[in-house]
């Protein structure tokens, strides 16, 4: 009893110091990071929150999400999983199952448009990857319009547990019928992943097989998914949400809930066999239940993408009794590692529970962040852009690029999308490795413009390709740019200084008839309002990134009074 209690004590004392260690987190973002979401749209508990019931109504349930991709985006979110098969139904037209009815309303009924085509668009346009997930074995309730399709199409293939129903993993036409959904997804839209949800024997199924058997069940029906998937887009991610912890590890155990016992869920081997590129595992643990099964999924990975998922839902006191230091030390202990993380869900994140939006924009995601790329895939290499310039336009900077339509061994892209990263420094050469120089990620246009550049520093460009499998090109430098601006032909193309605490105005400003300075991203979006004291902004309470500022007045009218980037950490 005594040795128990002092392993038990022993235990928790190793949890705590890696929870203590892990508040010391890396102040320098790392340029590769899944920083995710949860986007949940079985009623409508994240998104929609209203009807689509006629034009004016589906445009405004459009603005909804379009509302809420721009909120993750001004926190740099960089990829959405969006709830796209729900419970036996859909968000899009599909062959095989009816509409969900959180679009509508009414399950079965059309909503007058495809909102998952609308929400990979509006993602891609902010540079961020959608992922359609897919819930696989639940169907919903019994009678629900779901599962009563599915008995009435496959009898005997669906099992009733308590007033639910799930599809029988050990039977074989679950993976056939699986299959075919998620390669109607991949073949039909440019979705960046398919995210398999549930992909396990549910925790009340009566397993009467062996583990052995019945983890080689659940891998059949993920292999199935996984060659149709590839053999249409080889770029599309797989992915799935097992259970957070994988097993019982040496020193910790898992309760007895766990991913490849209690449910026959083997994540980790189908990582290691190819299977799955990335896992989101769903950590929603603290202490001595957390950290040290993080590191198992971190050493576990295989080289590919691991992104645990957090709970903060907890962090509303209807759901638990967590505070936002159990989250933000998680946060950091899963940078520190090389992962990234996920939050569930989309609603809590943006409700700012407990600051964690606040502490997400502000604080912890300084800068831009890439997908890591899919390297075991894939490791061709764009060819650099060509003709790229920079050129002033009255107060607007405006540069410009092709993409070429080959790899630098001469063989054409396969992937649909060619995209761009923009990278921005005061030293020449621009450093493309450097996270703090990532000022536009994954963009789709060949364009970029600044507004009202005066500085007496220059800013020099670099810019990027970037395939489907996230393999970036070597830089195109702005060559010309640079020699220009040493002999002074673009004149004052420069940036307003900012020394991390404020940012000076050009001297004009005082002229101006202004009740107050706004600053703006590059996007548009306005993020802060200030007054100027001696043609001084203080900037606090800024993420750090690229910002207009723009006077405006009583009438409301606004001028853009310069441009200027906002780095905490700057380098010497």
């Amino acid at each position: 009893m005594k040795r128990k209690l002092y392993m038990v004590l022993l235990a928790l004392a190793m949890a705590w110091s890696v929870q203590a260690q892990s508040l010391l987190c890396n102040q320098v973002a790392p340029k590769y990071e899944v920083r995710a979401v949860w986007l949940t749209t079985i009623g409508g508990i994240d998104w929609p929150h209203s009807y689509a019931q006629s034009a004016h109504s589906a445009e405004k349930q459009k603005r909804e999400l379009t509302d809420i991709l721009d909120r993750l985006q001004a926190a740099h979110i960089n990829t959405v999983l969006i709830q796209t098969r729900v419970r036996g139904t859909m968000i899009y037209p599909s062959a095989y199952e009816p509409w969900d009815g959180c679009l509508s309303g009414f399950p079965g009924k059309n909503p007058g448009y495809d909102a998952l085509k609308f929400a990979i668009d509006e993602c891609h346009k902010r540079g961020m990857e959608c992922h359609a997930w897919v819930v696989t074995i639940p169907v919903g309730k019994w009678n629900g319009l779901g599962c009563k399709s599915l008995r009435n199409r496959f009898p005997g293939l669906i099992r009733k547990i308590d007033a639910d129903g799930y599809m029988n993993p050990e039977d074989t036409r679950t993976g056939n019928y699986l299959a075919k959904i998620c390669g109607e997804i991949t073949r039909n839209y440019d979705v960046d992943g398919i995210h398999l949800d549930y992909i396990r024997y549910p925790e009340n199924w009566n397993i009467k097989v062996s583990r052995d058997k019945g983890r080689q069940y659940i891998t059949s029906i993920v292999q199935k998914i996984h060659d149709v998937v590839k053999q249409a887009k080889p770029w599309v991610k797989m992915s799935c949400s097992p259970i957070g912890k994988y097993d019982d590890l040496t020193r910790y155990w898992s309760h007895g809930w766990n991913a490849n016992t209690k449910v026959c869920q083997d994540a980790q081997g189908w990582l290691k066999s190819g299977l799955m590129d990335e896992l989101f595992p769903m950590m929603y643990f603290r202490n001595e239940q957390f950290f040290p099964f993080a590191n198992d999924w971190a050493e576990q990975s295989d080289g590919k993408i691991v992104v645990p998922g957090l709970a903060i839902y907890f962090l509303d006191p209807k759901e638990g009794k967590w505070k936002i230091g159990d989250v933000t030390s998680e946060m950091c202990h899963l940078r520190n590692l090389g992962l990234g993380y996920a939050f569930f869900r989309n609603k809590f994140f943006l409700d700012n529970k407990q600051g964690i939006y606040d502490f997400t924009a502000k604080e912890f995601n300084h800068y831009l962040s890439l997908v890591p790329p899919m390297t075991w895939a894939s490791d061709k290499k764009l060819q650099s852009p060509a003709s790229f310039q920079v050129s002033r336009n009255g107060r607007e900077v405006v540069l410009t690029w092709k993409n070429r339509s080959s790899y630098e061994d001469g063989t054409p892209v396969v992937t649909p999308y060619i995209y761009n990263n923009v990278y921005a420094s005061r030293s020449y050469p621009v450093d493309v490795t450097d996270a703090r120089n990532l000022v536009s990620a994954r963009k789709m246009e060949n364009g970029l413009a600044l507004e009202g550049l005066d500085d007496e520093q220059p800013l020099y460009f670099a810019v990027t390709s970037m395939d489907g499998y996230g393999n970036e090109s070597t830089p195109t430098q702005e060559n010309s740019t640079f020699d220009g601006m040493k002999r002074g032909k673009f004149g004052k193309a420069r940036w307003l200084k900012c020394d991390g605490k404020s940012v000076k105005l050009p001297s004009e400003a005082k002229n101006v008839d202004a009740t107050c300075f706004l600053f703006e991203t590059l996007q548009g979006e306005v993020v802060k309002s200030a007054f100027a004291k001696d043609n001084i902004l203080s900037v606090s309470g800024l993420s750090e990134g690229i910002y207009v500022v723009k006077s405006l007045n009583k009438r409301g009218v606004s001028h853009s009074l310069g441009t200027f980037i906002y780095k905490k950490f700057q380098k010497k």
